[in-house]
């Protein structure tokens, strides 16, 4: 459905998408993840057309953006990560006017209409402005506005962002629906567990690049033979340069240190049996330990090792 090759922008000196390659399957949801900054925006203004692309190349259905631009963009939905209806017109009016846009008419404009807000569970609203909406329901409006046209590739930039969970759980099922009636669909979040619910397949970026791709199960077997150990400290660490995590993070035993208040979080590499010897490196550097917690990793804590960042800073 879409291809992305050697795909680059800058901006000035710094490389927002560092010559990146994805590949996005017909009927899948493809969850985006990645920290702030790590691009995803930029390659997703890139592929709606609406930022210039510096070099690389994108395609939908084998179409270039850059060679066909209206065309491609037709068949493109996108929900922006900004609310974008206009408060002052009807539900109805708002998405009845981003379908003429696509050029939508008559018969097929209501049928489409009416489908888009039965989808998003507005159609009892649909005489209403949103300016009486609830977030969550401007947000859902938001989707109505970019199915209407029924795209083959629909875009979801962090669309549950500041909604309440009833709104979040409503936009989550809208997006299975959407997938099993044969959406294609790319959806970013900064919620592990909203990409973990949907996505068929997750891509993480970091600093322009894709750092790891695949299906949940085979992200997870990238840390599977890992064990991740809590251990709460009576007294505070101040910072990541306290000599016992830097101690730390010479042992073979440890593969990331993280620092959480008192509490340090260590992945450990599989198979280890010298608890004591991360207790003797803690004990030397005056840090008693309250508590321990072993436990195996899940996708934040693969986040985290490939990033060095929680998902939500």
């Amino acid at each position: 459905m879409l291809t992305v090759h050697k795909l680059v922008k800058r901006f000035k000196q710094v490389i927002a998408v560092d010559h990146l390659d994805l590949y996005i399957e017909e009927g899948e949801v493809f969850g985006l993840l990645g920290p702030n900054g790590a691009g995803k925006s930029t390659l997703i203004q890139m592929i709606t057309g609406l930022l210039p692309i510096d070099s690389g190349t994108i395609k939908l259905d084998g179409q270039s953006i850059q060679e066909r631009p209206t065309e491609v963009k037709r068949h493109i939905g996108l929900v922006p990560q900004d609310i974008a209806v206009y408060e002052n017109i009807s539900a109805r009016k708002n998405v009845e006017f981003f379908a003429k846009l696509y050029g939508l008419r008559g018969k097929g404009l209501k049928e489409s209409v009416d489908e888009a807000l039965e989808r998003v569970g507005l159609m009892e609203r649909q005489h209403h402005l949103p300016s009486t909406f609830s977030g969550g329901m401007k947000r859902r409006l938001n989707i109505a506005c970019a199915i209407a046209h029924k795209p083959k590739l629909i875009i979801m930039d962090e669309p549950t962002v500041g909604i309440d969970p009833h709104s979040r759980n409503h936009i989550l099922e809208s997006v299975r629906k959407l997938n099993l009636d044969g959406s294609t669909i790319i959806y970013t979040s900064h919620y592990m567990e909203e990409v973990s619910a949907i996505a068929t397949r997750i891509g993480i970026m970091n600093e322009g690049k894709c750092i790891a791709l695949g299906t949940e199960a085979e992200l997870r077997q990238r840390i599977a033979s890992q064990e991740k150990l809590t251990i709460e400290t009576e007294e505070g660490v101040e910072s990541e340069h306290h000599p016992a995590i830097d101690e730390l993070k010479k042992s073979a035993i440890v593969l990331d240190v993280h620092l959480e208040g008192n509490q340090l979080e260590l992945m450990l590499s599989p198979h280890y049996d010298r608890l004591q010897d991360i207790l003797f490196i803690l004990a030397k550097h005056g840090l008693s330990v309250l508590t321990l917690k072993r436990e195996t990793p899940d996708l934040e804590h693969l986040f985290l090792s490939l990033t060095g960042r929680q998902l939500r800073d």
